[in-house]
C-alpha cells in the first residue's frame, strides 16, 4: 500500500508589527491540496495560526521577494522553508530592471501590458529623473562606447520609470519583450517587441534591461537600494496637482496598465508614480476621517493593506475637480449607469474594491501628495521601506 505525502510548501516570512515596533519571523506553511495556511511563530518556538483554509493565497503568489497578505498581515517571504520549496517553486525565479526611458513614459500603461501579459510581476516601481551624473553612472559600462554621451543625454532629459520585474527566468523574457536594441531592427525582426511598437532608434528604444542576473542586482541596487540611501528621488511636483491610489485589487487583478491607459487617454499628466505597501495600523490612520461615518471603513482598511498600491501625483489646472469627476461615483455600480466611462465604472467592483482613490477636495490636492498635516489630515508612509515615497494625507 502506498503512502501519500501532501504536499506543502514552506517560507521564512517577516512581519513589521506596529505596535511592538518590532519585526516578527514566521514560518509560513502552504497546503496547495485545500489551499490552507499554517504559520510557526520563530522566536516563541510555537503555533501562531493553526492550520486553516484561506483562499486569498495562490501558488504563484509563493516566491522569494514577493508580499502575501494572511489575515491583514503582510508577509515578506525572505527565504525558502526547505530544499524542496526551493526547487519547486523558486528555480526559474528571477529579479531584473526594467528601466523606461523619457520617451516612453507617457505609454507605460502599454509596457505594464506587455510585462503582464507575459506573466512577469512588478514588485517595485518609481517615476524619477536622472541627473546627467546619474545616468553616467548607471551607464558606466558603456564610456568608452561612441553612443555614451548621446545616450547619458537621453536618458537624463526626462523622467524615466524604474520597476524591479519578477518571474519565471524574467531577465531574458524583459528583453524578449524589448526586442532588438536597434528599433528599425526590432521592427524587422520582432514587429511585436516593444521596441517595435514605440521605439525611434538605437537610443529613443523604450527601455532598458538587465543582460544578466548580476547586472540586474547591481542595476536594481542603483534604483531601489537595500541599504543606507533612496536612491534617486522621485518626480513629485507638490502643486497644480490631485493624488491617485491605484487599489491593491486592481493591482493584483493586472489593470494598472489599463487604469494608466485611461488617465493618459483623458489628457491627464502623471507627474510622479510610486509603488509601495501598507500595513494595517497605516492604513487606519489614513482612512481615520471615515471611521464611523462610513459603514464600509473596516473593508476600506483591509481592501488598503492587502497588497501593493500604487500612487500618481495628477498634474494640471484644475485637476483635483476634473480628475474626481474622472473617478467617478464611489459606487462602481451607480457609475456604471451614470457616468460609464469614469475609472470606476470601467474597473470597479463594488464600493471597497473600487479601483481608485483620489483626492476629496480641491484644496487637498497638494497635501495629499506633499504630505502636510492638517486638520482631518493624516501621513501614510510605506514602513516596509524606506519613506523616500511622496507621502499622502487624508483620504
Amino acid at each position: 500500500m502506498e503512502s501519500f505525502i501532501e504536499d506543502r510548501f514552506a517560507f521564512l516570512t517577516e512581519w513589521y508589527d506596529p505596535t511592538a515596533a518590532l519585526l516578527r519571523r514566521y514560518q509560513l506553511f502552504y497546503y496547495p491540496k485545500d489551499s490552507s495556511v499554517e504559520m510557526f511563530d520563530v522566536k516563541n518556538q510555537r503555533i501562531f495560526l493553526r492550520r486553516t483554509k484561506y483562499d486569498d493565497i495562490h501558488q504563484e503568489d509563493l516566491f522569494v521577494g514577493n508580499r502575501v497578505n494572511v489575515f491583514s498581515r503582510q508577509l515578506n517571504l525572505i527565504e525558502y522553508g526547505d530544499q524542496y520549496t526551493a526547487n519547486k517553486l523558486g528555480s526559474k525565479k528571477e529579479r531584473t530592471l526594467a528601466l523606461i526611458k523619457p520617451d516612453v513614459v507617457t505609454k507605460i500603461g502599454d509596457v505594464l501590458e506587455l510585462i503582464y501579459s507575459s506573466n512577469l510581476i512588478v514588485t517595485k516601481a518609481k517615476m524619477t529623473k536622472l541627473t546627467w551624473s546619474q545616468a553616467a553612472d548607471f551607464y558606466v559600462e558603456h564610456q568608452s562606447k561612441p553612443f555614451f554621451n548621446n545616450l547619458v543625454q537621453f536618458v537624463s532629459s526626462g523622467p524615466v520609470v524604474a520597476m524591479e520585474v519578477m518571474g519565471d527566468e524574467a531577465v531574458s523574457l524583459w528583453r524578449g519583450l524589448l526586442g532588438p536594441a536597434d528599433s528599425a531592427v526590432a521592427r524587422r525582426e520582432a514587429p511585436q517587441s516593444a521596441r517595435a511598437q514605440f521605439g525611434t532608434d538605437g537610443i529613443k528604444n523604450v527601455g532598458h534591461g538587465s543582460d544578466s542576473l548580476a547586472a540586474a542586482a547591481r542595476e536594481l541596487e542603483f534604483f531601489f537600494p537595500s541599504t543606507i540611501g533612496h536612491g534617486p528621488s522621485n518626480t513629485a511636483i507638490y502643486s497644480d496637482c490631485t493624488c491617485c491610489i491605484i487599489k491593491p485589487h486592481a493591482m493584483s487583478e493586472g489593470l494598472t496598465g489599463k487604469i494608466l491607459n485611461s488617465i493618459s487617454a483623458a489628457g491627464f499628466e502623471i507627474s510622479a508614480l510610486e509603488m509601495f505597501s501598507v500595513d494595517r495600523a497605516n492604513a487606519e490612520e489614513f482612512y481615520e476621517v471615515y471611521k464611523g461615518v462610513v459603514s464600509e471603513y473596516t473593508s476600506m482598511v483591509t481592501e488598503l493593506c492587502s497588497g501593493p498600491c500604487m500612487v500618481l501625483e495628477i498634474h494640471g489646472t484644475d485637476t483635483p475637480q476634473t480628475f474626481r469627476d474622472f473617478c467617478g461615483p464611489a459606487d462602481p455600480e451607480i457609475a456604471r449607469h451614470l457616468r460609464p466611462t469614469t475609472l470606476r465604472a470601467l474597473y470597479g467592483k463594488d464600493r471597497v474594491k473600487n479601483a481608485v482613490h483620489c483626492t476629496d477636495l480641491p484644496e487637498d490636492g497638494v497635501l495629499e501628495v506633499g504630505g502636510i498635516s492638517v486638520t482631518h489630515s493624516c501621513t501614510l508612509y510605506a514602513l516596509t521601506s524606506a519613506p523616500t515615497l511622496f507621502p499622502l494625507c487624508r483620504a
